[in-house]
């Protein structure tokens, strides 16, 4: 009883926070959402340390690349919450009903990557990261370009989840629940369909394989190869970033699956080249990648990935 009051109060504050955060100018809801994340910054320690550790741990290998532009570690997990505050923000005015400018302002480049994949009749997986706004993306292109499911974890609150589900598919989008997310993927595939994979989180042992990231081991899908060489779909890297106050989609060229005979090696492959694409990202934009989460938990902290 108690549990499912909690749920409600929480759906409930939720649709007040996006009414009214919706109600704000796009660029007066941004300054919030910076606020609002220098406040979770300050506030929420157990995440600030997790994301200072990170970067603390990724600068050696960061600084070694071409174009790392530098920043401290505190300074660059200080960058992470604003954007995060932003996203939420953003979040609120499309769940509020007034995200149509939002998503129309959103840019794409790199539409004949797509159209070129998408022409081979396959259906097509999108493989990006929590960069930028994830859920933007999704949105915005589902609406603008071409309908999309994603593949998400199911919302613990279901009656949250109800509502979260309401709203992405008024925007034209599907869902892929992670459980039995495999069948349903090839069977979207079959259709043709496009199905959008964010594959930068840690996956248990068995589900997954070790590979390089962001200079260390860490425990990687090995699942949109798999898909890929058994349905046939182009992997396609897609990825959102801030240009100021405005967001940019980048859609890659199809990746170029391992040709290793070797399902080991080539399932490895798969998963180092992948991560590159990500780490280019992190690169880039060191502020806008999901730095508070334990990517490399339970992977050996020195030994060399296989």
């Amino acid at each position: 009883m108690l549990t499912k009051l909690r749920w409600h109060l929480e759906t409930a504050f939720f649709l007040v926070i996006s009414s009214t955060v919706a109600l704000l100018p796009d660029a007066v809801a941004l300054s919030v959402g910076r606020g609002v994340g220098r406040a979770a910054f300050a506030l929420l320690g157990k995440r600030r340390k997790i994301a200072i550790a990170n970067f603390q741990a990724s600068l050696p290998f960061l600084e070694r690349q071409p174009g790392w532009q530098g920043g401290t570690a505190k300074e660059l997990a200080r960058g992470v919450f604003e954007n995060l505050g932003c996203g939420m923000v953003e979040v609120c005015k499309i769940y509020g009903g007034r995200g149509q400018q939002l998503i129309d302002a959103v840019e794409i480049r790199g539409m004949e990557h797509f159209e070129a994949a998408f022409a081979k009749g396959k259906g097509l997986i999108f493989i990006t990261a929590h960069s930028g706004n994830w859920e933007l993306l999704a949105l915005a292109f589902g609406v603008r370009k071409h309908e999309l499911s994603v593949v998400a974890r199911r919302q613990d609150n279901p009656y949250l989840n109800r509502m979260v589900e309401r709203i992405r598919k008024s925007y034209g989008n599907g869902l892929i629940y992670k459980e039995g997310a495999l069948r349903a993927m090839f069977s979207a595939l079959k259709k043709r369909e496009v199905v959008g994979l964010l594959i930068d989180q840690a996956v248990q042992s068995d589900w997954g394989i070790l590979a390089d990231f962001l200079g260390r081991p860490a425990w990687t899908m090995r699942m949109p190869s798999l898909i890929a060489r058994k349905s046939g779909a182009p992997l396609l890297p897609a990825f959102m970033h801030r240009e100021g106050n405005k967001s940019v989609i980048t859609i890659h060229p199809e990746y170029r699956l391992s040709e290793a005979a070797d399902p080991e090696v080539a399932a490895a492959e798969d998963a180092n080249g992948l991560n590159r694409y990500i780490e280019d990202y992190v690169v880039r934009h060191p502020e806008q990648w999901y730095w508070v989460h334990k990517r490399w938990k339970n992977a050996p902290p020195t030994a060399a990935a296989n």
